[in-house]
């Protein structure tokens, strides 16, 4: 399990999405929320639902008319099923409004950190040194998700991720910053860090153990995952 704190009142933050201050020499590049349309939209799928819903009703009223039914026929088949499809989607579009509200992404020059979780608020850090590579899924609109596959001697459960993880990777999960608005410049940024960061554990591999410890060399990076590109400096 990656090491991560617990927030469960955002009020004890010591800044919007982080736990602690900043220890010195560490520098906060970029922070953001996802956009609770594009978190409908994409995570939810509440477009596909609607058009799902819209169908049906078409189907059921169709179906009614078809067996000799009237208008008023109709209109009674509809007066149940209305309902629900539009209390499904409502609840749907509340809970990307809620995930989207309580969640914040941290960009520094060492980390990335994620404080998410409508009814318990967790906050995960995640070193450039556990983060093995980053893709991006760009949509039409120019908004997108990052994923981080992270090493694989750390795991993070996929439920307490939701829905901050690339669907459907159960064994080893991969946290994702999902509905970013401006996923391009975020992952630029994002790229150029990771990129430091192992250019900076390089130079401290060059310096004579005498002089000072060497940490470890940086984990090579996992070849671009399908539907995603991966991140270049």
């Amino acid at each position: 399990m990656m090491p991560h704190d617990q927030a469960p009142e955002h009020e004890y933050e010591a800044r919007p999405g982080l736990p602690e201050p900043l220890p010195p020499g560490e520098r906060l590049l970029w922070q953001g929320s996802p956009n609770w349309r594009v978190m409908a939209r994409e995570v939810m799928h509440l477009r596909w639902l609607c058009a799902y819903f819209a169908v049906l009703l078409c189907w059921r009223a169709v179906a009614v008319a078809g067996s000799g039914g009237t208008l008023l026929d109709v209109v009674q088949a509809l007066a149940w099923l209305t309902p629900l499809a539009l209390l499904a989607l409502g609840v749907l579009g509340v809970t990307a409004w809620l995930v989207s509200r309580t969640a914040v992404y941290t960009i520094t020059d060492r980390r990335v950190v994620m404080r998410i979780g409508v009814v318990l608020s967790v906050t995960y850090n995640l070193p450039y040194s556990k983060i093995e590579s980053a893709g991006l899924r760009l949509n039409a609109d120019g908004s997108g998700d990052l994923t981080l596959v992270l090493d694989h001697a750390d795991h993070i459960a996929y439920a307490h991720l939701w829905p901050h993880v690339r669907p459907w990777h159960l064994r080893h999960t991969e946290p994702m910053l999902r509905a970013l608005p401006q996923a391009r410049q975020v992952a630029a940024l994002l790229a150029t860090s990771l990129a430091d960061s192992a250019g900076m554990a390089r130079a401290a591999l060059a310096v004579p153990a005498t002089a000072r410890p060497a940490p470890a060399a940086p984990s090579p990076q996992n070849p671009a995952t399908q539907n995603q590109h991966p991140l270049a400096a």
